[in-house]
C-alpha cells in the first residue's frame, strides 16, 4: 500500500519536495499558511532546473485538522515556528506515523521527542537552492539531495521506501545511520553563509570571491568542524575546504537567513548557532567566532523595527 504524506510547511523546501512528490502521482497533503486561498484555487508553480510543472490539483488544507492522518510527515517550517507544533502534529500522527523534520540547526529531533516521546522521529538535511518567489510559486536553482537518518521509534523500513518514493519523483534521498553527525555536517555550510550573508548584506558568492570574507568563511566552518571533534562526531579534517569549493559551484544565491533578514522575519539564530554553541561547550569547545557572528545576528534581529 502506498504511503500517504503530509507536507507541513509549503515554502522553498516542502513545495519543492512535496511537490515533486504530487508531480510523480504520489498522496500527498499540504498545509499552508498564507498562500492557501491562492493554491487551492490556482494549484503550486515549480520552476526548476529539473524541469519545470505545475499542479493545478492541490490537496491543500489551512488547518491540520482537516487534514488526514499520514504515514509521513515532512515538517518543513522555519525552526522558528517549531513551537506550533505540538498543535500542528496532534491530527495528522498516529502510533505507526514518521514525522520527519527537514529543518536547518541542531537538536531539533531531541527538543520535539520532550512533548512525543513516543513518537517515530527522523531528522532531513536538504541540500538544494531554492526559495519561494511568490505565493504558490517556487523557485529551484541548484542540487536537490536530502540526508535523512532516524532518531527514534521505528521507521527504518518506511525511509526505504520513502527513498523509492522520492526516486520515482526525480529526487535523490540518501540514508545516514548517524544523524547527529549529518547535522555538524550541515552546520559547515550554513552557519557562515546563513549569518555572514545577512550581516555582509550579500549573497554567497560574493563572500567567496572577496579573499579576507573567504578567510572568515574557512575559519567559521573549521570551528564548526572542531567543534564536531569535540563532541565525539568528528568531520573530515578536509569538510571546509570541500564545503567551500561546492560553494564557489553554485548559482549566485541568498540564504534563507538573508531572505528572512530582507522581509524583517524571525531569523533561525537559536537553531543554525545557539543551540550548536551550547552543545560545542559542553563538549569543553568554545566556538568563538561562530558565537561573535551570532551576537551580531540577534543584534541586528532585535533593531529590525528601530529608527535612527
Amino acid at each position: 500500500m502506498s504511503l500517504k504524506y503530509a507536507i507541513v510547511g509549503t515554502g522553498a523546501i516542502g513545495g519543492y519536495f512535496g511537490g515533486r512528490l504530487a508531480e510523480a502521482g504520489k498522496d500527498v497533503h499540504f498545509l499552508l499558511h498564507s498562500d492557501y486561498e491562492h493554491v487551492k484555487h490556482h494549484g503550486l508553480k515549480v520552476d526548476s532546473v529539473e524541469g519545470n510543472f505545475h499542479l493545478t490539483e492541490v490537496n491543500c488544507y489551512a488547518s491540520s485538522k482537516e487534514m488526514p492522518v499520514c504515514d509521513v510527515v515532512l515538517v518543513c517550517l522555519k525552526t522558528t515556528q517549531n513551537y506550533l507544533l505540538k498543535e500542528i502534529l496532534l491530527p495528522l500522527v498516529s502510533e505507526n506515523s514518521l514525522v520527519i523534520l527537514i529543518q536547518n540547526g541542531f537538536g531539533l529531533e531531541a527538543e520535539l521527542a520532550k512533548y512525543f516521546p513516543k513518537m517515530n522521529i527522523a531528522g532531513g538535511l536538504a541540500f538544494i537552492g531554492s526559495g519561494k518567489i511568490a505565493p504558490g510559486h517556487i523557485l529551484h536553482t541548484d542540487f536537490g539531495r536530502i540526508n535523512i537518518g532516524m532518531f527514534q521509534g521505528e521507521g527504518l523500513d518506511k525511509l526505504e521506501e520513502i527513498k523509492n518514493d522520492f526516486a520515482d519523483s526525480k529526487v535523490q534521498i540518501e540514508l545516514t545511520k548517524n544523524l547527529v553527525k549529518a547535522r555538524w555536517q550541515k552546520l559547515v555550510w550554513n552557519v557562515p553563509y546563513n549569518g555572514l550573508c545577512v550581516v555582509m548584506n550579500c549573497t554567497c558568492d560574493k563572500l567567496n570571491a572577496q579573499p579576507d570574507m573567504r578567510t572568515l568563511v574557512r575559519d567559521l566552518m573549521m570551528e564548526v568542524v572542531e567543534a564536531s571533534v569535540a563532541c565525539g562526531y568528528p568531520l573530515s579534517p578536509d569538510a571546509a575546504d570541500k564545503m567551500l569549493a561546492h560553494t564557489d559551484s553554485m548559482t549566485p544565491y541568498s540564504p534563507s537567513m538573508k531572505l528572512d533578514f530582507d522581509h524583517k522575519r524571525a531569523m533561525e539564530i537559536e537553531a543554525i548557532y545557539s543551540l550548536s554553541i551550547k552543545e560545542a561547550a559542553k563538549c569543553g569547545y568554545a566556538m568563538k567566532k561562530v558565537e561573535m557572528l551570532e551576537k551580531q545576528l540577534k543584534f541586528i534581529q532585535a533593531n529590525y523595527y528601530q529608527t535612527p
